[in-house]
């Protein structure tokens, strides 16, 4: 069940805060709308999923932190076999993305945090997919700092699902696609998901699209493609990330739904939606919906980037 629940998720970058930074933040910028956005990337990505809306947010006159998690992005790990294709070495070399824990992802984006804050404007948090899992535990950590957060088609555990694994097991979670056939060597001897999106099987590629942008166009696929990694940590699918009412819940927050995602479930995101509504009835989510757009979203950013740009602080 615990394999069956983080594959579900699977299709998919220091210093001292203080309150005087995060009064500053929140309210010295306010006037000319300049905030920092702080955007974390899903499972299997990395930072530079956010390149396009991050462009915009920019060219908007806002400031725009694309965190890599560790062994993300520019610290990726590549197995030697990927690079090579040889799949029977590729089913069992060793990975060191199976040690990175959900706590290891936490200090990497509250330390983005951190400095943002530091640097002035009001801080924007936003995760995408499993990246959800740090915006839930940096709000519980340092809620002072933040003076909004998003998710964007994002796992966002509650009391009854506090883990990815979790939610990803629920009745509403079932609903995803699992690419178990498209696993490369055994979960619990490499510690982590492995998945090879270098495949030439077409069965597989139709699972892969249908799975994070069955709306995208073929070419867009294929770009998606590239930017994926292949690991990411089975320890972290079954990490704890609950938002606390006192802490993460008196953040003014978003949720960005997207009406065609197939790893996150439609119907889990609206549970989610709902049971962190039923935590601070006073303060919910504002939710926008765009019916027809799959886990990735849109291949055109600018619906999302609209939605960001749009936040209130």
């Amino acid at each position: 069940m615990r394999l069956t629940a983080g594959v579900s998720g699977a299709a998919l970058a220091a210093g001292i805060g203080v309150p005087e930074a995060a009064a500053a933040g929140r309210t010295g910028h306010h006037r000319d709308g300049i905030r920092t956005y702080v955007l974390v990337h899903g499972t299997h990505s990395a930072g530079s999923f956010w390149t396009a809306i991050g462009r915009e947010l920019t060219l908007r006159g806002h400031r725009v932190v694309a965190v890599d998690q560790p062994l993300h992005g520019t610290e990726r790990f590549v197995p030697r076999a990927y690079q090579t294709q040889d799949l029977r070495a590729l089913a069992t070399e060793a990975s060191p993305v199976a040690a990175l824990t959900l706590d290891d992802f936490e200090r990497r984006v509250t330390q983005a945090v951190r400095r943002a804050a530091r640097l002035g404007g009001p801080v924007v948090l936003v995760g995408h997919s499993m990246g959800g899992l740090s915006v839930s535990r940096v709000g519980n950590a340092v809620p002072e700092l933040l003076a909004h957060i998003c998710c964007m088609a994002a796992f966002c555990p509650s009391r009854t699902m506090p883990s990815l694994n979790a939610c990803a097991a629920s009745p509403e979670g079932r609903h995803a696609i699992t690419p178990m056939d498209q696993l490369v060597g055994d979960p619990a001897k490499l510690g982590v998901l492995r998945l090879n999106w270098r495949t030439s099987d077409r069965r597989d590629l139709a699972v892969f699209k249908e799975m994070i942008c069955a709306d995208h166009s073929d070419v867009g696929f294929l770009r998606v493609l590239e930017g994926m990694q292949t690991d990411e940590s089975m320890t972290a699918y079954d990490g704890r990330a609950v938002g606390r009412a006192g802490t993460w819940g008196r953040i003014p927050r978003t949720y960005l739904r997207f009406g065609k995602d197939r790893t996150v479930a439609t119907a889990l995101q609206d549970r989610m939606i709902a049971e962190a509504d039923a935590l601070t009835p006073d303060n919910r989510f504002t939710v926008h919906s765009i019916p027809d757009a799959g886990h990735l979203g849109p291949e055109d950013p600018a619906r999302v980037t609209d939605l960001l740009h749009g936040l209130r602080v």
